[in-house]
């Protein structure tokens, strides 16, 4: 398969503590890659490095084959990298819909002073519905963030991610705070989008993750320590004796 993003020998470094050394992984289009690892191994700063809120002490960050090392987390954006936080980023005080509308990228070329005159042209409210409607949210785009359930809240900010026409979406522990209800609605509504757009997510509930991934790297100590298929990594003897192994 071939490689849409690509990460090229990643080193990172602050002062001097080395928090990620010799990183080097692909996804493909289309594809589902699950990053997985202990507490501490490093995830959340790759996932920084590859969504340009890190630079690289050392290495390349490829997208489609073009160098986007040390690119601005917004000039990363523009060009088909979406990513979800761990800790939520969604305007609160605004309503489900207008969440989506200031995401779209015709809301983005107008500017976000803008909001109110575009959130009220037809064409741009039908989109935001049907990405509503594509996240499980229909008939509640009225609703103000802050007042959607936990869950809920979860799938509008992956719809967020989904309105700047992502050609890759970065997940960064999307079941976290999440029941076991809320872990199988958003289960399926990840595979609902697998194949249409090639996903990363960070997870720490292996259960979750394996049901989902198409390939899978464990990060340790700031390095590649494993990848492959959910199959092979259950036969491997690093992740059968570690914790992660215990986790499945």
């Amino acid at each position: 398969m071939t490689a849409l993003f690509e990460a090229d020998r990643l080193q990172m470094r602050f002062g001097d503590r080395i928090v990620l050394e010799d990183i080097t992984l692909s996804f493909g289009e289309g594809e589902l890659c699950g990053i997985m690892g202990p507490n501490g191994a490093g995830k959340t700063t790759c996932f920084n490095v590859l969504t340009g809120r890190y630079k690289p002490t050392r290495g390349r960050v490829r997208l489609a084959g073009e160098d986007i090392t040390g690119l601005s987390p917004h000039a990363i954006a523009r060009k088909g990298v979406s990513r979800s936080f761990q800790i939520m980023n969604l305007f609160n005080d605004f309503s489900a819909r207008d969440n989506i509308v200031t995401a779209l990228p015709e809301m983005r070329r107008r500017g976000f002073e803008m909001r109110h005159s575009v959130a009220a042209n037809g064409a741009l409210r039908d989109q935001a519905e049907a990405l509503l409607g594509r996240v499980g949210l229909s008939g509640k785009g009225d609703l103000l963030a802050k007042n959607l359930p936990y869950g809920d809240r979860r799938a509008l900010e992956i719809g967020v991610a989904l309105a700047a026409a992502p050609r890759i979406l970065f997940l960064d522990e999307p079941t976290s705070g999440l029941g076991s209800d809320g872990t199988a609605r958003l289960a399926g509504l990840i595979q609902s989008l697998k194949g249409r757009f090639s996903i990363v997510m960070i997870e720490h509930d292996m259960r979750f993750l394996f049901g989902l991934a198409d390939r899978i790297a464990v990060i340790h100590w700031g390095q590649v320590v494993a990848q492959g298929t959910p199959d092979r990594l259950r036969d491997n003897e690093w992740v059968r004796n570690s914790n992660l192994g215990k986790l499945q």
